[in-house]
């Protein structure tokens, strides 16, 4: 076997590990939108003065998912340079391919949504702020990797200061402040209403970490999933401390509830519109334990979630092939 197709091997399991992860959440997401179409809950199933154990859980393990693929399609974009591309390629390539997303947010998943084109309800969701996050990936991608890094980790760690502030507190519009930091209906002509429930911001912080990230699958195996259990522990036990102190990290603090069940599940409940520090990393820390699990070569079983981890991928551009 010659150099060429050592690197190929090596590169293929790399991004089967990605994929697998990406396979599983594919799968957990489907619990969510499974309940919608056949339980008759209709109420929040965070809700904890109504719900029960296993509803919440159904909702509550489907918040892995956009974390997920945003921070993984921020490592796509680190990725895609090893496989040929030039920086200036890989911006315009992230910069039309996050266009396209926003094309794609507002007529085929809109049309998903809604059944219709009459747009009198828009609705800003994930598809939407991967797409603007690449769009601002696009221009970073010229500053160094660690640079890039050090802001998507200052965006998730400080985005949480600006809780309970406004747009007139800075002098911005309105429009722009929901676009980027607080979910908020608007009205870009009249008798339609848009709302952002992904505002852009704090998303394009976990894309950014996600490219620095994408340093770390350059190492060799061992080494790989030592970095990847060390921060995997690193994230979860900071959510676990930050939230057990209840302080700075989210805007929805927990509480003691009569049951105990209904105590650990408001202590699980963080804030994901926006999502907030503790949010990120409550879903990171799991992920990227997984991940280190799943670098290895890929067994039967896992060979279908790899498959179905590649499928989003292809219509949410979450990969750089």
């Amino acid at each position: 076997m010659g150099l060429e197709s050592v690197n190929d091997t090596v590169g293929r399991s790399r991004l089967d590990a990605i994929d697998l992860l990406r396979g599983a959440v594919m799968a957990l997401m489907a619990l969510d939108h499974t309940r919608d179409f056949f339980t008759d809950a209709r109420f929040d199933p965070l809700d904890l003065s109504r719900t029960t154990p296993a509803l919440f859980l159904t909702r509550w393990v489907t918040h892995f998912c956009a974390p997920i693929f945003v921070f993984l399609a921020g490592t796509g974009a680190f990725l895609s340079v090893r496989r040929g591309r030039t920086r200036p390629q890989r911006a315009w390539f992230l910069l039309i391919r996050g266009l396209w997303l926003v094309v794609l947010e507002f007529t085929l998943v809109h049309l998903g949504w809604f059944f219709n084109f009459e747009y009198r309800w828009l609705i800003g969701q994930v598809i939407w702020a991967i797409g603007l996050s690449m769009v601002a990936l696009a221009g970073l991608s010229f500053l160094p990797t660690w640079t890039i890094a050090l802001l998507g980790i200052s965006v998730v760690v400080g985005h949480n200061a600006l809780d309970g502030l406004s747009a007139e507190q800075f002098g911005l519009p309105l429009w722009l402040w929901v676009a980027l930091v607080r979910p908020d209906p608007l009205e870009p002509w009249p008798g339609t209403r848009f709302f952002v429930a992904y505002p852009v911001l704090p998303w394009l912080g976990v894309m950014a970490v996600g490219y620095g990230f994408g340093a770390i699958w350059l190492l060799d195996r061992p080494q790989r999933r030592r970095w990847l259990l060390s921060l995997g522990v690193v994230l979860a036990t900071a959510f676990v401390a930050l939230r057990f102190a209840n302080g700075y990290g989210d805007p929805n603090p927990w509480r003691e509830w009569a049951a105990g069940w209904q105590t650990v599940l408001s202590f699980l409940d963080c804030t994901k519109y926006p999502p907030s520090l503790l949010f990120v990393l409550m879903t990171l820390g799991p992920a990227l334990l997984l991940l280190a699990w799943f670098d290895r070569p890929v067994g039967v079983l896992g060979r279908p979630l790899v498959v179905f981890g590649r499928v989003p991928c292809s219509i949410t551009c979450c990969t750089f092939r």
